[in-house]
């Protein structure tokens, strides 16, 4: 039973251990998304392509030493990050961070559902002049990416085999095409907008906010990986693949002037091939997400099986699509980096520090009140840094995941410098 509900609730056996390099290729598909390339193109155009390299450098370094630290509570523990949660927070506290997890995540899912399906009905508009409704291209994506979730982590396996080459492959031939028109590499390079839209520190900000999930989420790949070493190397596909999905879509941004993609590819000749993109890296994107989203909610609903969860939360991802839940996400993406990162901050420091490495299942509570006050507190004051009543490091998700990960440690001070793990 436990195979078939991909662990959502219990560690993952020796029988269904994978390599490292695996999940990093998963990974690294989950930022050659539409997301992840639009930021890459906003940024390159808003602060200049050196900025941009700034931006993307400092941005990898924080989300990768972030992964590090949870890719190995994941690969240690054996467990999901909805379960570990239970640990820091209790069994019931759990419920409310993963609920929280599990409506962005649900959210996610539908805003690439509706980006692809306007992206197709302006493709077959512009290229065609074909009109097409959007809402059957969204219920047959939706029904592809759950008849792939279905199937659990080996499908994901499968689908980033085969997906996250060909994608690479095209945008290495984006970029080729790009330079081939006559963009000069030296032109690229020295490029900055006549009207800057952000600063340095704006671009980064945008960057490790709007990727905070991937260090949340790690352990729901690396507690399938090998061993310590090699869950250090499924950190990889951020380290590599998240700063080369950026800028693979800053470098043909600049020739064109444009953010969207189909634009991008229309300016370039390549309409169709993007449509290829956009269906391959939505399906990889989009399976990632719904997989983690299940994981969430099978905490929650312990009595069902990890194919009903699949089932019945794609139904709502495709309805919340339809009726355009894009519109209501992104502000309440932009909460979700002041209420994630100390999560984080918290669930890292009582694995290492607090209960010394060592999960059971049968030793978690109902309640841990100083987790809960902790991630309470830091969220209050990071609503005031994030509305700029007043600033701490002038990154609202900095000071989230500081002051969480002060706060608990404060709190928990002695348990941490105690010998033995305690509660």
């Amino acid at each position: 039973m436990a195979e078939d509900n991909q662990y959502a609730n219990t560690k993952v056996q020796p029988k269904d251990f994978t390599s490292g390099w695996l999940i990093a290729i998963i990974i690294a598909g989950t930022g050659l998304t539409l997301p992840i390339l639009f930021l890459g193109s906003e940024v390159a155009l808003g602060v200049g392509f050196k900025d941009a390299l700034w931006a993307f450098g400092i941005s990898t370094v924080v989300l990768t030493l972030m992964c590090l630290a949870t890719a190995k509570i994941g690969n240690r523990s054996r467990l999901s990050t909805y379960m570990i949660l239970h640990f820091s927070f209790g069994r019931q506290g759990a419920k409310i961070m993963n609920f929280i997890f599990g409506i962005t995540l649900l959210g996610w899912f539908s805003v690439a559902l509706e980006l692809l399906s306007v992206a197709v009905v302006d493709t077959a508009l512009d290229t065609f002049a074909v009109a097409l409704p959007e809402w059957p291209i969204i219920i047959i994506m939706g029904a592809m990416i759950t008849g792939t979730t279905l199937y659990g982590i080996k499908s994901l396996e499968r689908l980033a085999n085969f997906a996250v080459p060909v994608l690479t492959l095209f945008l290495c031939y984006v970029i080729y095409v790009s330079f081939d028109q006559g963009m000069s590499l030296t032109a690229v390079i020295n490029f900055v907008p006549e009207n800057p839209k952000m600063t340095l520190f704006e671009a980064t900000s945008i960057l490790v906010g709007s990727s905070i999930l991937f260090p949340v989420m790690m352990a729901d790949f690396s507690r399938f990986i090998y061993n310590d070493k090699q869950s250090m190397i499924a950190v990889l596909g951020i380290t590599i693949g998240f700063p080369v999905a950026l800028l693979f879509s800053a470098i043909p941004s600049i020739q064109t002037g444009e953010v969207d993609i189909i634009k991008v590819m229309q300016e370039l000749g390549l309409v169709i091939p993007a449509f290829v993109l956009l269906l391959v890296s939505t399906w990889v994107g989009n399976a990632s997400n719904l997989y983690s989203t299940v994981l969430t909610f099978s905490t929650i609903k312990t009595e069902w099986t990890f194919k009903k969860i699949v089932l019945i939360v794609s139904v709502f991802g495709i309805l919340f699509a339809l009726l355009g839940f894009s519109e209501y996400l992104f502000d309440f993406l932009n909460f979700l980096g002041v209420l994630a990162p100390s999560i984080s901050a918290i669930y890292i420091i009582n694995f290492y520090w607090v209960k010394k490495q060592r999960y059971e299942l049968d030793e978690i509570p109902e309640w841990q009140p100083k987790a809960l006050i902790s991630w309470v507190l830091s969220s209050i004051i990071t609503v005031f840094t994030y509305l700029e009543l007043f600033q701490l490091t002038h990154a609202y998700f900095i000071d989230s995941f500081i002051l969480g990960g002060l706060l608990y440690g404060l709190l928990n001070w002695k348990a941490i410098f105690n010998s033995k793990a305690t509660d």
